[in-house]
């Protein structure tokens, strides 16, 4: 256990500290890093901070609670000896465009080699990317390896059903003045309510305007990595891809009412495929869970979905999230094609998804999608049926035809379809 240093009066970060120009400034979207500049979020030297909010997004929580119990000094340096990219990514020429990546900071992973002169200077610069590699392990693998569906190559799928990849942890780092843009809303609207819609835990929102870098309390994102990872940023290399938002019932514990953890399964069986013959898989998940409405809602809704006159139908679907969140989905896809542009990805050729928002965001984006992929319908869970229904009623991908004309009615009905 630390030793606590003595308590000392609590310094406000309202307003700029008393070192003028102690702060590195930010030239967000620069291709120098140089010129860029840090991302620095240490509250140690808060006349060094140049962004609003802490590192490691809602973990920071933690962080407090183990200053506060005399664990953890609150002036402790991670030491990033041996800690580099276990394989090397980029740099792009899409992390020089100010407008392409707005929601992560591309030379997160490589802050020991970038922001060099200001880490020589004693700044705490700390990565908000890491890269390491790993093997994944499930058993439908394994089961598509007995079916025949998969084969082991001992390079990418090992005969034991094990799969080697490069798994990268994406810490959010937004660029306010920008993700407001790619949102088609006022800078000024967006700060008040991210300010006010959470407590106004962070008052530089609305008092600093000079600070345009936010770290939210949010979760991020994890990449699996299938196939080589120099083959990234070659346009003549084929992609398969799986964009897949969190859902901890069924894709940790197996839930039978949605089809989160089947398409997970089929988008990995994509994604191998396509590294097997000479291109790459990407697993993209993100933390969202129940559409970014939180889980407590997300169990609200089943309850009333299950309770309804006449059961659980495909018509009713959207509607009863709707009723207890105020809203059908939060998730707000138009930050997700971030992380491509990070990888230098410019197409996928197969898109293991339905989602017509994760497509739609993914083109605005200047991301070309070759085919379209759906779940197997063999895969689907008889409990699920009525998900995968109304999702095709809302405008999802459906290659085998029109879904029911009912359903459709009443999707173009309530406006999901505008």
């Amino acid at each position: 256990m630390t030793t606590r240093k003595k308590p000392k009066h609590i310094v406000l970060t309202s307003h700029p500290g008393r070192r003028a120009g102690a702060a590195p400034a930010i030239v967000w979207g620069a291709a120098d890093p140089r010129l860029r500049g840090p991302i620095v979020a240490t509250f140690a030297a808060p006349e060094r901070r140049n962004v609003v909010g802490a590192h490691a997004g809602s973990y920071a929580v933690y962080r407090a609670l183990a200053i506060a119990a005399g664990r953890l000094s609150p002036d402790h340096v991670p030491d990033l000896t041996d800690t580099a990219p276990a394989e090397a990514i980029g740099p792009f020429p899409q992390w020089g465009d100010p407008e392409r990546i707005v929601a992560l900071d591309p030379f997160g992973h490589v802050v020991a080699e970038a922001f060099k002169p200001w880490l020589d200077e004693g700044y705490d610069v700390r990565p908000t990317i890491a890269v390491t590699k790993a093997h994944i392990n499930m058993p439908e693998l394994k089961a598509a390896l007995d079916a025949g569906r998969l084969r082991s190559d001992n390079r990418v799928l090992l005969p034991n059903g094990d799969v080697r990849v490069t798994k990268i942890a994406v810490e959010p780092v937004w660029h306010l003045p920008r993700v407001a843009r790619r949102f088609g809303i006022a800078e000024p609207a967006l700060r008040r309510a991210l300010f006010e819609e959470t407590g106004g835990m962070f008052p530089e929102l609305v008092t600093r305007p000079d600070l345009e870098v936010f770290l939210p309390p949010i979760g991020g994102q994890t990449v699996y990595l299938f196939g080589d990872a120099a083959l990234l940023g070659d346009a003549s290399t084929p992609v398969a891809c799986r964009i897949h938002d969190e859902c901890n019932g069924s894709d940790v514990f197996g839930s039978d009412i949605c089809t989160c953890r089947p398409y997970l399964a089929h988008g990995i069986e994509v994604c191998i495929e396509m590294a097997q013959a000479g291109g790459l898989g990407i697993v993209v998940y993100n933390r969202k869970e129940g559409r970014a409405l939180g889980e407590v809602t997300k169990f609200l809704v089943y309850n009333a979905r299950k309770r309804a006159p006449g059961g659980d139908r495909a018509e009713s679907y959207f509607e009863r999230t709707e009723c207890v969140a105020g809203v059908q989905d939060m998730r707000f896809q138009e930050l997700m094609p971030d992380i491509f542009h990070w990888l230098g990805v410019r197409r996928l050729d197969r898109l293991a998804s339905m989602s017509n928002m994760k497509y739609e965001a993914l083109v605005r984006q200047g991301i070309e999608v070759g085919e379209r992929v759906p779940i197997p319908d063999a895969l689907v869970p008889a409990d699920a049926r009525v998900e995968i229904d109304a999702k095709k009623a809302a405008g999802y991908f459906a290659p085998d035809g029109a879904p029911d004309a009912r359903a459709l009615a009443e999707a173009k009905g309530r406006g999901l379809l505008d």
